[in-house]
């Protein structure tokens, strides 16, 4: 017996040891594991009537969000922002159970995705040009509040893709990075990690604004479908 509790304590060391020296590597400024929902906040589309179901719950002792989209879409906003030059990178575990038949990300009636991880950069008036001024002043006036500068997409796509970056049918301030695609992981959780001052570079040819906050989304209003996906957590850092 005390052969036996004395392993399990030096086994339990070892793996106290290693996630010391794996946070020692990394300096997290958000860290969500899901066990509640306190720090988002919807976001909902003028027009969407349906919306997205998340839940953050508790499957087999480790928390989880879970998205289940029914013809619908909605998002959730992480309410603080972060600097991205101070913590520009990013990494989450996402896992989905069905990708959409119709979906497509180079046409507005496939622009839908099981799960996608939104980096949105924040519009500074001080920053922008008198058309920009006027054209985010008018929106301020409508939804109340500025919308974003732009934004990175994070997305599992539905199908494969030539370019690993695409530009939103929508608008050209918004970016598609396509990190899966298809069904060939459909059911297994993937880590995913990635450079936000990098990918920003790469999408746009220009340095990101400053700040930015996080989203989420499961949407399938445009192809009518149903999917259900999970996100373990996510973690924005730099690395020390």
């Amino acid at each position: 017996m005390r052969i036996r509790t004395l392993a399990a304590v030096i086994a339990a060391f070892v793996l106290l040891s290693s996630a010391t020296l794996l946070a020692a590597g990394r300096e997290a400024v958000i860290f969500q594991d899901f066990n509640s929902l306190e720090g988002w906040e919807p976001l909902d589309f003028p027009k969407i009537e349906k919306h997205t179901r998340y839940s953050a719950e508790t499957s087999s002792g480790v928390s989880q969000l879970v998205a289940i989209s029914n013809s619908s879409a909605s998002g959730l906003v992480y309410k603080e922002e972060f600097d991205v030059y101070e913590y520009p990178k990013v990494r989450w575990r996402w896992k989905v159970e069905n990708v959409y038949e119709k979906g497509d990300a180079t046409r507005r009636d496939g622009d839908d995705y099981p799960i996608r991880v939104y980096v949105m950069f924040t519009y500074n008036p001080d920053d922008a040009s008198f058309g920009q001024r006027l054209k985010y002043g008018a929106a301020k006036a409508i939804y109340g509040e500025y919308p974003p500068d732009s934004g990175l997409n994070y997305i599992w796509a539905n199908r494969p893709h030539e370019l690993d970056i695409l530009t939103s049918t929508y608008t050209d301030r918004a970016k598609l990075v396509v990190l899966e695609a298809g069904t060939q992981r459909v059911g297994e959780w993937v880590e995913e990690q990635r450079d936000i001052l990098s990918d920003y570079r790469r999408a746009f040819g220009s340095d990101p604004p400053r700040k930015a906050r996080l989203a989420v989304m499961n949407d399938s209003d445009n192809t009518g479908e149903r999917s259900v996906s999970y996100l373990d957590y996510i973690e924005v850092y730099r690395e020390q």
